[in-house]
């Protein structure tokens, strides 16, 4: 185990990865000398080398383009777009030709390829720093879309992002970057201490972890806490408001379920459901603004399936629908956990 930061552990993925399979590649605007703007590729370059981790000129288009080159003739490249609100050019690139490769070529070519970005308020930025538009790329079929709230997964579903076959959009949340340190079940001593083997019944060895092989699958939600009265349904930054927004209910004694959904394309429906008829409301937290967000859909989801379990409307705590404010405003625009309680205590009084 290790205490560390997400960006530590994004950081800490991309060195195992690109340690363990010499197919992969990192690019993008100061990733190598600088190790990029937050510094979560920092080190690498220097390990790796010049070739491996790529400097790339300020053109987005060019980044995303050349890694779908790179990933359909075998390549995993890991391409780093330095703000969410960076990523505009590029998105003719990703939805006309990364998201449909698989489709366009009926399977003979698949595209491995991972898009982070740091995206969400929180560090107080300029213009295109801070925005939450992750409804236009989940709205993209053939892309996968993922978003960690802690250390830990932002570690294991980056392996899992890098691995996986198709295109990933793997959303990080500035305003967590540092925000706290966490364990991640990764081992970074000795060698002999790290492999570790796995038995059956009879003590005959099924399989060999070996160091650093911690995955989160992708498509599945994280209980963070169980509870009764209520569903609380968040990710990325504002899963953490929601646990403050939990504390407040608590000294009432109200006692909500916080999902973390992780990926939210493709999005795993059946926590929802499970976790709203075993309480029988839901409140839906997204920093987004609020026409057209995802939780407008998970709205959706849940009146379209669970009608007869519910007790109260569906709730929605989003930001505004405006652009996201310039620093001095930035803590008015989105969701707090007093904003939060409100919406609990809202969903209960009806």
């Amino acid at each position: 185990m290790v205490k560390i930061t997400i960006l530590e552990a994004i950081n800490k993925a991309l060195n195992y990865e690109m340690n363990r399979d010499s197919s992969v590649v990192v690019l993008g605007e100061d990733v190598g000398k600088e190790g990029g703007v937050f510094r979560a590729t920092e080190g690498l370059q220097q390990k790796y080398g010049a070739e491996r981790v790529v400097d790339t000129p300020l053109a987005e288009a060019g980044i995303v383009g050349s890694a779908i080159g790179m990933a359909i003739n075998g390549l995993k490249p890991v391409c780093e777009i330095q703000f969410f609100g960076f990523i505009y050019p590029a998105i003719n690139q990703i939805i006309n030709h990364a998201s449909r490769m698989r489709t366009r070529s009926r399977g003979l070519y698949t595209c491995p390829l991972v898009i982070r970005t740091p995206y969400g308020i929180g560090i107080k930025a300029l213009e295109h720093h801070s925005e939450s538009t992750e409804a236009y790329f989940i709205h993209t079929p053939g892309l996968k879309v993922v978003i960690p709230s802690t250390a830990a997964d932002a570690y294991g579903l980056l392996l899992s992002a890098i691995r996986d076959p198709d295109p990933v959009l793997f959303l990080e949340p500035t305003k967590l970057y540092r925000a706290f340190k966490e364990e991640v079940p990764i081992d970074e001593g000795d060698k002999k201490a790290l492999d570790k083997k796995e038995s059956d019944k009879s003590g005959n060895i099924t399989k060999t972890v070996k160091a650093g092989e911690y995955t989160v699958p992708i498509g599945k939600a994280r209980i963070v806490q169980e509870g009764m009265d209520c569903t609380l349904i968040s990710w990325g930054a504002m899963v953490k408001e929601c646990e403050k927004a939990a504390e407040l209910l608590a000294k009432e004694e109200i006692f909500p379920e916080i999902i973390d959904l992780r990926t939210v394309s493709p999005m795993d429906k059946e926590a929802i459901l499970a976790s709203v008829k075993k309480t029988g409301r839901a409140v839906i937290v997204q920093e987004a603004p609020r026409t057209l967000g995802l939780s407008s859909e998970i709205s959706s989801i849940i009146t379209e399936n669970s009608m007869a379990d519910l007790q109260a409307p569906v709730i929605r705590v989003t930001s505004f629908d405006i652009i996201p404010p310039l620093p001095k405003a930035e803590h008015y625009y989105a969701p707090d956990p007093y904003r939060i309680y409100r919406g609990v205590k809202k969903v209960l009084s009806y």
